[in-house]
């Protein structure tokens, strides 16, 4: 680009600055994506936080005042395309420069119990929504490009855990649509990257816990033996995510588009 300053100039905190950009962040009302919205804004990002849950995304409002960046909230269903649409017509003049599609669900279900109306929301939300989201974020920014950093799970990669044979295919999607963007889009300006993560402590994961209680004695022991592979040999903080999301969102990955980030203490490599 003309007038950019070579990499070689400028320094780390330079290239990890996000000043000037605006970033929408989806699921931002709790757990990784509550951590995400903490550190763009930290590192000066804009932010349009998007997530079903209204009360959440009001106390991330306020409690990012202390930041003195821009904050917009919006709730908007994921499942449901019209939201998608009516959030993108909300955007219309200030289309964000980076794009974080972070909602997804994981409701555990025998397979054999899977049915159609719960196979369809899971899907609906973890890929059918990433897919739309990154389809108006590369309309919106066709002559600009832009940062992609989309969401999947250890286990679209490594299956672990019984009552998820539905949730891993939608998070595998998520994977194969990033890396047919970064080929297709990646000539017009666009870099788009997955995080991957694994044993991260947040509030979905606690009230899933919660929910094996109520399940089979065989999911309580997939959940210790998920712990004890962990070669970091601990559970991952949502902050230890966002912190590589805003690495994929900076300057400092440049050269980095259609790669697979895994933050997961080691459990693919176990």
């Amino acid at each position: 680009m003309p007038g950019r300053v070579p990499a070689s100039e400028r320094t780390l905190r330079q290239m990890l600055s996000l000043e000037g950009k605006r970033t929408l962040i989806t699921g931002a009302a709790s757990g990784i994506g509550r951590a995400m919205a903490e550190r763009f804004a930290e590192a000066g990002s804009s932010l349009e936080l998007v997530d079903i849950d209204e009360g959440g995304l009001g106390k991330a409002k306020e409690e990012l005042a202390a930041r003195k960046v821009e904050v917009s909230v919006h709730r908007a269903d994921l499942s449901k395309k019209g939201d998608i649409d009516a959030l993108w017509e909300e955007l219309r003049g200030k289309e964000p420069d980076i794009l974080v599609n972070n909602a997804g669900i994981y409701p555990f279900r025998k397979f054999t119990e899977v049915d159609e109306t719960s196979l369809n929301r899971v899907m609906a939300i973890n890929l059918y929504a990433v897919l739309w989201m990154c389809q108006r974020m590369v309309e919106r920014r066709e002559r600009e490009g832009g940062v992609i950093v989309n969401v999947s799970s250890v286990e679209a990669i490594l299956p672990f855990k019984d009552g998820l044979t539905h949730y891993g295919p939608s998070k595998a999607g998520v994977i194969a649509l990033s890396r047919a963007l970064a080929k297709e889009f990646g000539g017009k300006g666009f870099r788009v990257n997955v995080l991957v993560p694994g044993g991260i402590n947040t509030p979905g994961t606690r009230g899933a816990a919660k929910g094996l209680l109520k399940l089979q004695l065989g999911l309580i022991k997939d959940g210790v033996e998920f712990i004890s592979r962990l070669p970091l040999g601990r559970m991952g903080d949502p902050d230890e995510v966002a912190r590589m999301a805003v690495v994929l969102a900076s300057d400092l990955s440049s050269y980095m588009t259609g790669a697979l980030v895994p933050v997961d203490g080691g459990f693919l490599s176990a």
